[in-house]
């Protein structure tokens, strides 16, 4: 069954860039946790939705989701829009193909596809309190640096220095607070200068949000990725994940 042939739901994949009640603030859709390897075929055919927005992904404790998944969701008729972090990273990846990607993120990856993928990441915590994050991405805190250079709080020379700090760390232990701190910065002046952190991330998720009603039955009818085929290493993954294979020809 395609997805053109029917009104079906918006599914959203999302973790720790947007909290659950800002994103459904902004779009009445079914919320799922961070897509992985085999997440794009099983919710297809669990909701057989119109659209599918992808924001958060995993990629530690599973495989990430696979290229060729979301081309098979596109084949199938489903659109799919990507943001903020492992969306943007798949959209810049298969813009080319029918994928729709949404906000400054896709377009930097867009721009330099040599981009650092860690640039999004981060740690966060468990499902059951809605993943939340407890360190903050290079892509924020390069924005948030430039921001409090802008206000007049840090001088370029104090921005280049914190961005080249913010670039060293792992993403697991990149915060706004261990970097400000390492250079030397008060607890009272970290604190002020929080209030002013740009959530990019964030933002890029909502507008993606927002626009995918629009998009939806703007794109269904010519952005299907028409000469889809599975390989064998594809069959494979899905052989690997216990999910059928006859659910690529079944749908």
């Amino acid at each position: 069954m395609s997805a053109t042939d029917q009104a079906g739901p918006i599914l959203v994949f999302l973790g720790p860039t947007l909290r659950l009640t800002e994103a459904q603030a902004a779009l009445d859709a079914i919320y799922l946790q961070p897509v992985a390897q085999g997440d794009i075929l099983l919710a297809a055919h669990a909701f057989h939705p119109k659209a599918m927005v992808i924001i958060d992904g995993q990629f530690e404790d599973r495989p990430s989701v696979r290229h060729k998944e979301i081309l098979w969701a596109l084949a199938q008729g489903i659109v799919v829009i990507g943001a903020a972090s492992m969306g943007a990273l798949r959209a810049a990846e298969l813009a080319p193909y029918g994928m729709i990607g949404v906000g400054l993120i896709f377009r930097w990856y867009r721009r330099w596809m040599l981009a650092p993928d860690d640039a999004v990441a981060v740690q966060s915590g468990p499902a059951e309190l809605g993943f939340p994050p407890v360190t903050d991405a290079l892509i924020d805190l390069q924005k948030t640096f430039s921001h409090l250079m802008r206000q007049g709080h840090v001088s370029a020379a104090q921005r280049d220095c914190l961005t080249a700090a913010a670039r060293r760390m792992n993403f697991r232990d990149r915060s706004f607070e261990k970097i400000l701190r390492a250079e030397g910065w008060r607890r009272e002046e970290i604190a002020s200068l929080r209030r002013e952190f740009v959530r990019q991330k964030a933002l890029d998720a909502l507008l993606a949000l927002n626009l995918a009603p629009r998009l939806s039955p703007e794109f269904a009818a010519d952005r299907g990725y028409k000469t889809w085929v599975a390989t064998n290493t594809f069959i494979r993954d899905l052989e690997a994940a216990n999910i059928d294979r006859n659910l690529i020809n079944n749908y």
